[in-house]
C-alpha cells in the first residue's frame, strides 16, 4: 500500500502549524521547528515512495543534502541580523531558479516522447516562466539591498510599455512551445531569455523604501513556481508546499502593501518606483538641534511616558540590549516605557520584532502602529534609534514625495522628540526627513550602542 500521500498530508499539517506559529516572534522559533519537520517528513515520503527509488541515484541526493546543509548553517550563523533581508532574497532566487531547473530538466527528459502533453507543457512553462522570474528579479532586490545597485529607483520612458512587450512575446512563445511539442524546441529557449528579462525589468524600477514588499513578493513567487513544479512531477508534497508558500507570501504582500499605502497589482507590475516624470521633492533647508546624552537623561528624567521607536539603524549598531538596559534603568525610575513598531522599519517584516526579541524585551510592550500611533499624543519624549522615512511626516502631506500616503509612527506628535542618528543621510527612500527639524525634535549623533551606553551611565547619575 503506497503511503506516500498520507505522509504528504501529515507534512501539510505540520507545514500549516509551523506558519501559524511564525506569525509571532514568541512562537517563531516552535514554527520554524514545526515547518522543518513536515519538510523532512515530505522528503523521506518522495524518496521512498514506490516506484521513485529505482530511478534515483542516493549518492547524488546525498552529497546534494550535505553541500545544501553546509551553505544553508554557513549562511544561518554568520550573516548579520542586518543582512537578514539579503539573504532572505537570495534564497528566494534559488527557490525559483532550482524550481525552474528542474521544470527544464523534465522538458528535456520528455521531448520528443509520447509522455510531452499539453498540459505537462503547459505547467513545464509555467515553472520555468515564474521560477526564472523570481530568480533574476530576487538578484536585483539582492543588490539593491547590498548596495551594488542604486536603491534609487530606475526607470525610463515607455518602461511600462517594454513590459507589455515582454510579457506578450513570452505568452506568444509559451503557448507555440506548448501547441508545437516536439517540433519547436529554440520558443522554449526563448521563454527563458525573456522570464529572466522580465524579472529585471520589474525589479529595477522598485526602489529601497519598497524593498520589504518586493521580498515578501518575490517569496510569494518562488512558492507558485513550486507548486506549478509539482504539477510538472505529479508530486502532490511539492504542490502542497509550494501552494502554502505561495498564499502566505501574498497575504503578507497584501498586508505591507496596506502598510506602505501601496497598490498590490503596482507592485506586481514593477510600478512601485517613480515614474520617469516623478521625482521626490528638493531638499529643503531644516535647522536641527544637536544635543547630548546627558541633556537627553535630564530631559528623560522629566518625563512620565516614554516611547522608543526602533529601526534600521539601531539594528546596525546591534544596539538592542543597550536600549533594553536604557529601558530598564528607565522603568526603575517610575516611567512608563514602550515600543513603537513600524511594519516595515528596518528591510523586512518583523525584522524589529526578532531584533528586540534578541534582547528579551517583553513582547507585550512591542506595540505595532495601529496600536501605538494614538499613545504619542500623551507621550511626554519619543526615542528615535535610526528609524528615518517610517517616522516622516511627509508622508502625510507631499504629494511629491515617494512616502506619500504610507502610515507613519506619529512621533512628531510627542512633546519631546530624541533623535539618534549616525548621519543626516537620508533612509531608503533618499529623501530628508522634515521631522529633524521640528520645534519638539533634538538630535544626538553617534552610534546608537555607544549613545546608549553613555545614556545609560547618565541616568544613573542623576
Amino acid at each position: 500500500m503506497d503511503f506516500t500521500n498520507l505522509f504528504y498530508v501529515i507534512a501539510a499539517v505540520f507545514f500549516i502549524l509551523g506558519i501559524k506559529r511564525l506569525s509571532s516572534p514568541k512562537t517563531a522559533r516552535t514554527g520554524n521547528a514545526l515547518a522543518s519537520i513536515g519538510m523532512l517528513i515530505a522528503i523521506l515520503a518522495t524518496v521512498t515512495s514506490p516506484g521513485v527509488g529505482i530511478d534515483l541515484d542516493f549518492k547524488l541526493i546525498a552529497i546534494g543534502m550535505i553541500v545544501g546543509s553546509i551553505l544553508g548553517a554557513t549562511f544561518a550563523m554568520r550573516v548579520e541580523m542586518t543582512q537578514m533581508p539579503q539573504m532572505v532574497a537570495i534564497f528566494n532566487g534559488f527557490g525559483g531558479g532550482a524550481s525552474a531547473l528542474v521544470a527544464t530538466a523534465e522538458f528535456f527528459s520528455k521531448y520528443g516522447t509520447l509522455e510531452q502533453t499539453t498540459f505537462l507543457n503547459t505547467t513545464i512553462i509555467l515553472s520555468v516562466f515564474i521560477g526564472t522570474l523570481t530568480l533574476t528579479g530576487s538578484f536585483i532586490a539582492f543588490g539593491k539591498l547590498q548596495g551594488f545597485i542604486s536603491g534609487q529607483p530606475i526607470v525610463f520612458k515607455g518602461q511600462q510599455i517594454l513590459n507589455a512587450i515582454i510579457m506578450i512575446s513570452i505568452i506568444t512563445f509559451g503557448v507555440f512551445t506548448v501547441t508545437s511539442g516536439a517540433n519547436e524546441m529554440n520558443a522554449f529557449y526563448v521563454v527563458i531569455a525573456l522570464s529572466a528579462l522580465i524579472g529585471i525589468t520589474l525589479t529595477i524600477p522598485i526602489g529601497g523604501a519598497d524593498m520589504p514588499v518586493v521580498i515578501s513578493l518575490l517569496n510569494s513567487y518562488s512558492g507558485i513556481a513550486a507548486s506549478a513544479t509539482g504539477f510538472v512531477l505529479m508530486n502532490n508534497g511539492l504542490i502542497i508546499a509550494g501552494a502554502l508558500v505561495g498564499a502566505s507570501g501574498l497575504i503578507l504582500t497584501n498586508i505591507m502593501c496596506k502598510g506602505m499605502n501601496r497598490s498590490l497589482s503596482n507592485v506586481i507590475f514593477g510600478a512601485v518606483g517613480l515614474s520617469s516624470e516623478e521625482g521626490s521633492s528638493e531638499a529643503k533647508q531644516i535647522s536641527i538641534k544637536s544635543s547630548t546624552t546627558d541633556e537627553a537623561a535630564m530631559i528623560l528624567d522629566a518625563a512620565d511616558k516614554v516611547i522608543v521607536v526602533p529601526g534600521y539603524g539601531l539594528a546596525v549598531a546591534q544596539a538592542q540590549h543597550a536600549v533594553r538596559e536604557v529601558a530598564e534603568q528607565l522603568e526603575s525610575m517610575g516611567k512608563k516605557v514602550l515600543y513603537a513598531i513600524h511594519p516595515v522599519a528596518g528591510r523586512m517584516p518583523g525584522h524589529m520584532n526578532v531584533l528586540l526579541a534578541e534582547a528579551n524585551i517583553p513582547y507585550e510592550l512591542l506595540k505595532d502602529l495601529d496600536e501605538i500611533n494614538p499613545e504619542f499624543e500623551d507621550c511626554d519624549v519619543a526615542i528615535v534609534l535610526g528609524a528615518n522615512d517610517v517616522v516622516n511626516p511627509a508622508a502625510r502631506h507631499d504629494s511629491s514625495s515617494p512616502i506619500f500616503g504610507m502610515p507613519i509612527l506619529d512621533v512628531d506628535k510627542s512633546r519631546t522628540v530624541i533623535v539618534n542618528k549616525r548621519t543626516m543621510n537620508p533612509g531608503f527612500a533618499g529623501i530628508q526627513n522634515e521631522l529633524f527639524g521640528f520645534e519638539n525634535t533634538v538630535m544626538v549623533f553617534g552610534d546608537a550602542k555607544e549613545m546608549l551606553n553613555t545614556l545609560h551611565k547618565d541616568l544613573k547619575e542623576l
